[in-house]
């Protein structure tokens, strides 16, 4: 077992395995990366179709803010 083969059979065969180990790593993190990248786009083709707020919705937003202006120099003792 002290021959120089054995040993340098042993060390090319973990070097092969530790190859192989690391591309299927790699391709399975390559395979993640793409998966989010996916979900990134398709996220955004989302927000991209979402339909604009209608003017009506945005009037009643405008009312509710001002309100709220009202309400709170109310509460800080500003006369309107």
């Amino acid at each position: 077992m002290a021959e120089p083969t054995f040993w340098l059979t042993i060390a090319a065969a973990g070097l092969a395995g530790l190859v192989i180990l690391t591309q299927a790593m790699l391709k399975g993190w390559r395979g993640w990366l793409d998966l989010q990248r996916m979900q990134i786009d398709s996220r955004r083709e989302d927000q991209a179709h979402a339909a604009a707020p209608s003017p009506a919705s945005r009037i009643e937003l405008a009312d509710l803010k001002e309100r709220v202006r009202k309400l709170e120099a109310i509460a800080a003792g500003v006369d309107l």
